[in-house]
């Protein structure tokens, strides 16, 4: 007996729905219809439809590390005495201070509007406040071993772009996202602090605004939906195109994200998520930021590898959806001497209409 294409086709959907009792529409509707809140780009709305969106993440780091070794503080200074600083790489840094610890905190918000069924267009606009605190080097001289704390704030890089549906049924997605940023964020701030008021020098790489650049920022997502769990996997990239006005490029990003939600109630669920995040040193360098003063001014001390865990929930209360995540670093590998990431914590609060 032959058996047509269509018939396989057919087959093979209901095999593979067969656990979805629902319709379509009425199952992305409940609590997981959203991936968990440190996933973005992976649900479309309805020709016409707008989504407004405000989004708070909170990063925290503190120590420094090299590799996957942790240092003191101390021992990121170096020993007392000529040379001052230490030496990484064959790199002799931070002569002039040591971060100890930084926190990034971001305020996003995010517009999105259907223009098709197939189509969803986005922008986002991003407000970092970044604080730093720092140990004195030799290079400070009898202040060798105090402290203090450099902050910078304001508008970051704006992102926009369309997802794109690739293919849809009753219990998958496949959406691409066709992503982009611009350079609205200062890369350039000068400070007097660690001088105690006497020189001014530009604030390190990690204290910047934004990347300088135009960046393509493209990614994919699958995702799947059975009746009382979904499930979805998604790669994302940050890559910036040629240097900026400074003379570098900062990291090529690459991001891998798996995630598993399970509906308690219609209108709440759980959700588990494990990311791979992978970034590059940056290109060329800032002529205005020497490598022995502070390992933050050390491009090749810009990459590494990171593994994080995001325990989240969602609710879908009354028209209104709420996600939230905490997310610990359980590993990391960093290139060079960088302060090491603890943990994060991401929630947002958005309308459909």
């Amino acid at each position: 007996m032959k058996i047509s294409r269509s018939t396989l086709t057919a087959v093979l959907s209901l095999v593979l729905c067969s656990a979805v009792a629902t319709a379509d529409d009425a199952r992305r509707s409940l609590a997981d219809k959203h991936a968990p809140a440190g996933i973005m780009g992976d649900h479309l709305h309805e020709q016409g439809e707008w989504m407004v969106e405000y989004r708070y993440m909170n990063m925290y780091m503190e120590d420094n590390r090299i590799g996957e070794s942790r240092l003191s503080d101390q021992e990121a200074i170096g020993p007392p005495g000529p040379p001052p600083g230490i030496v990484v790489d064959g790199i002799r840094t931070n002569a002039g201070a040591a971060p100890t610890q930084m926190t990034m905190e971001m305020h996003m918000m995010h517009l999105m509007y259907g223009a098709s069924d197939d189509v969803t267009l986005y922008t986002m606009v991003m407000l970092p406040s970044l604080t730093m605190d720092h140990i004195r080097g030799d290079m400070a001289g009898p202040m060798r071993g105090t402290d203090f704390t450099t902050h910078n704030s304001g508008f970051g890089d704006t992102a926009f772009g369309a997802l794109i549906r690739l293919h849809s049924n009753d219990c998958h997605d496949l959406i691409f996202n066709l992503g982009c940023s611009v350079p609205t964020g200062d890369i350039y701030r000068e400070t007097s602090i660690p001088s105690g008021g006497a020189v001014s020098q530009p604030l390190p790489y990690p204290m910047r605004l934004g990347s300088g650049t135009f960046n393509a920022r493209p990614g994919l997502t699958y995702k799947r939906y059975r009746d009382w769990w979904s499930g979805g996997i998604q790669f994302q990239t940050d890559l910036p195109i040629g240097k900026n006005y400074r003379g570098y490029s900062v990291s090529n990003e690459f991001r891998l994200n798996s995630w598993t939600s399970v509906l308690l109630k219609d209108y709440w669920a759980v959700s588990l998520r494990g990311e791979h995040l992978w970034r590059t040193s940056y290109d060329g360098a800032d002529p205005a930021t020497p490598d022995t003063m502070i390992a933050t001014n050390v491009e090749s001390f810009r990459g590494g590898y990171w593994y994080n865990i995001g325990i989240g929930t969602q609710l879908n209360l009354k028209g209104y959806y709420l996600n939230a995540e905490i997310v610990p670093t359980i590993a990391q590998d960093l290139d060079g001497l960088q302060l090491e990431t603890d943990f994060s914590v991401i929630a947002s609060i958005s309308k459909a209409w």
